[in-house]
């Protein structure tokens, strides 16, 4: 089987950092996300999560970025996205003004290099569509 998506979270002081890789959408997003929130410890200021791997999007992986934001801002924590300019995910956040409502960076924000990582990364969740077909 062929994974949708991959999800790489680690903690750097008080920010915890998620990647997310490949396509989003409407068999993966809600979990991908909850995921996120779930690895986030209480005393985390701010997530980023980096999304230029991200090749897709849809309308489920964007109401799922709307609802992160809303559960850290219940836990006061910030959400920051990076998305770089060339990013094919770049328009989507644009025509849906999610932009407008959580911060979009264009790269990642400097992090203090002496600190290590505390966090391993936390493991995948099924990403894969259901039915979807196995290797060739």
């Amino acid at each position: 089987m062929s994974e949708l998506a991959r999800l790489e979270t680690r903690r750097v002081g008080d920010i915890q950092l998620a990647a997310l890789s490949g396509e989003v959408d409407l068999s993966n997003a809600r979990p991908l996300l909850d995921t996120v929130a779930a690895s986030t410890p209480d005393d985390t200021s701010l997530v980023v999560l980096d999304l230029s791997a991200t090749t897709y999007l849809d309308s489920a992986g964007i109401a799922a970025l709307f609802r992160l934001a809303e559960r850290l801002r219940i836990r006061r924590q910030d959400l920051l996205l990076v998305v770089p300019p060339g990013s094919p995910i770049r328009a989507v956040l644009r025509l849906t003004n999610l932009d407008h409502v959580i911060q979009v960076d264009d790269a990642l924000p400097d992090m203090p290099s002496d600190l290590p990582s505390d966090l391993p990364p936390a493991p995948s969740p099924d990403a894969e569509a259901p039915g979807a077909p196995g290797p060739a």
